[in-house]
């Protein structure tokens, strides 16, 4: 199978981004056309996906729980072979496919309680509609390496995803993958542990999750808010619980204690 990328190399800044309320027409801007050689059968068309990673840019934040965000976008860059090496609305951007639809990889540049500077011009110009731009991000609400899937929901006083939101005239109905870091030990500053790099077991959690995460990405972008999402959800939440799933064994002990149960 043949794929076709293509995309404008101009672009017109844009302050605020639409409402998405109304319809659209399927845009022309951004598309991925897949094509079988030698058939003359029309080229199907692909609503795209915008995925953000949420972040500050520069090595003094690079590993750090406020960057986690931005470490997703990286693990899909390298997984799918999508070179991040453009720079348009104060993003890192690549463009490219899962599968055979496109995608739209994007590290805001603003830092992150600016996001939104990045994200609503982006969206805007690549018609991307809401359900479709899924957001990366930490959560301290989770523990460290635990994610959650989301169709929807609030900010959380995340101020990078309050940003988004206020860019998006407040709407909150788009996806976002949150990634636990964990809340700040005893009296620690909430800012310094968000600045912070993980310890080397913290560090596996989130290696482990990114992998994760990837794989959630891939049945999200070809198969929408699914029952693998609901199974990748629950084996979130209950990953570091063990549970015993072994049966029983009928010991001698066990057997007798049964029968004089019985009598």
């Amino acid at each position: 199978m043949l794929y076709s990328v293509w995309a404008p190399t101009t672009f017109t800044p844009y302050q605020r981004i639409p409402d998405f309320g109304r319809k659209r027409p399927i845009y022309t801007k951004f598309r991925v056309s897949a094509s079988i050689p030698d058939t003359d059968g029309p080229k199907k068309e692909y609503t795209p996906w915008l995925i953000v990673g949420l972040g500050n840019p520069g090595n003094k934040y690079h590993g750090t729980r406020h960057n986690v965000g931005f470490e997703m976008i990286d693990s899909i860059s390298q997984k799918e072979g999508i070179k991040l090496n453009t720079i348009q609305s104060r993003a890192l951007i690549g463009i490219g496919s899962i599968g055979e639809v496109p995608i739209l990889l994007a590290k805001p540049q603003t830092y992150m309680n600016f996001s939104g500077e990045a994200v609503g011009p982006l969206a805007a110009y690549y018609q991307v509609p809401l359900r479709h731009i899924l957001l990366v991000y930490d959560e301290m609400s989770l523990p460290n390496g635990v994610m959650r899937l989301q169709p929807k929901g609030g900010h959380g006083h995340h101020n990078g995803l309050k940003s988004v939101m206020d860019h998006l005239d407040s709407c909150r109905e788009f996806p976002r993958l949150c990634i636990g870091i964990g809340n700040p030990p005893g009296t620690m500053d909430q800012r310094a542990f968000l600045l912070q790099k993980f310890s080397i077991e913290e560090r596996k959690q989130v290696n482990a999750a990114l992998e994760q995460g990837v794989e959630a990405v891939r049945t999200l972008v070809m198969k929408g808010f699914d029952d693998g999402i609901t199974r990748f959800n629950l084996g979130q939440k209950y990953k570091y619980h063990k549970v015993d799933l072994q049966p029983k064994r009928n010991t001698a002990r066990n057997v007798k204690s049964e029968m004089s149960t019985r009598n």
